[in-house]
């Protein structure tokens, strides 16, 4: 087990929590350890901290799209509630990149893959995905990308 890798630090940490009655923070760090638990049976194995980190990125990922539809609904306080946790996971979660650097990668996909219409968006989002490494939101990336290669 890798014990004192991450997985520790969301145990320690939801333990804190616990003690300190953070409720939100009890609740969010244990949604991540049970969507860390269902993974590594899904793999059969440990999961390693970048894997983590990836588990982590894609619950906080849900949280944005269940913040979206909570306000869309009118239900700001559940909307509040999942902003709360969106921003605790987010400690967990790889660091996201800049604009400027979803930029660059963009721009050295599109070279290096020769792209040169939105047909071949497709060769240009894996080259920048592949790149990113879960760093990135990919409906970011589209919209970046399509637009480069429509304008």
């Amino acid at each position: 087990m890798s014990d004192p890798g991450l997985k520790a630090t969301i145990r320690a940490d939801t333990v804190a929590a616990l003690k300190a009655g953070e409720k939100i923070k009890v609740g969010a760090l244990r949604m991540l350890t049970a969507a860390i638990v269902n993974k590594e049976k899904e793999l059969r194995q440990e999961l390693s901290d970048d894997e983590v980190r990836e588990v982590a990125a894609k619950e906080v990922k849900k949280r944005a799209e269940s913040i979206e539809a909570f306000e869309s609904a009118g239900r700001q306080e559940l909307a509040d509630k999942e902003e709360a946790e969106r921003e605790i996971l987010r400690a967990y979660a790889p660091e996201q990149l800049s604009e400027e650097q979803v930029d660059v990668l963009i721009e050295h996909a599109i070279a290096s893959t020769g792209a040169s219409g939105p047909q071949e968006m497709g060769k240009v989002m894996g080259a920048v995905m592949a790149g990113a490494k879960g760093k990135v939101d990919g409906s970011v990336v589209q919209a970046k990308v399509r637009a480069r290669l429509e304008g």
